[in-house]
């Protein structure tokens, strides 16, 4: 079984919830813009700043995670369901799926190339990943997914520096 255990303060101290399921509203669970770490057993976890999996977003794998990077901002918490294996994604220059693009399988340091903060729109084949913006898994992140294609990035327009695939837990 999936889970993520967040606390309330850095190093598991604190208040601590478990949920097995995506909860879209934290400020029903009484435990919105408080969680400042958090365990992931099993398949990764996104966790939003907004309510309803919106605004900034955070990916986080199976593992101990004492202190989040959105440390006391996070009012919604999505399961990754989809199949992590054999990951695919198509990066495309333009929006609206235009231009130059790029299909990965693995891992993708961008920032040396022809794509680097050029790429405005992509599709997920397969699996889920983290687009960063920049470099060496940095900056901001985007999550990719199957099904929820992204025609135009709007604020993430020409910064993506950095993909890699989300890897499937190993606790089932």
């Amino acid at each position: 079984m999936s889970k993520i255990i967040v606390y309330e303060h850095a190093d598991f101290q604190g208040r601590s919830r478990e949920f097995t399921s995506s909860v879209c509203n934290l400020i029903e669970e009484n435990f919105n813009n408080c969680i400042s770490s958090l365990k992931v057993i099993g398949e990764p976890w996104v966790a939003f700043k907004d309510v309803n999996f919106e605004g900034s977003q955070y990916a986080y794998e199976e593992g101990e995670y004492a202190r989040v990077e959105g440390d006391d901002t996070y009012s919604s918490l999505e399961k990754v369901t989809e199949d992590l294996t054999n990951p695919q994604i198509t990066l495309y220059e333009h929006f609206d799926y235009w231009g130059k693009h790029i299909v990965l399988t693995t891992e993708a340091n961008l920032s040396y190339g022809i794509f680097n903060d050029m790429l405005s729109s992509h599709k997920v084949q397969r699996g889920a990943w983290v687009l960063y913006e920049h470099g060496n898994r940095r900056g901001a992140q985007m999550v990719a997914r199957v099904s929820r294609d992204v025609p135009r990035y709007g604020w993430f327009n020409d910064l993506l520096s950095h993909a890699r695939p989300l890897k499937p837990g190993k606790s089932k």
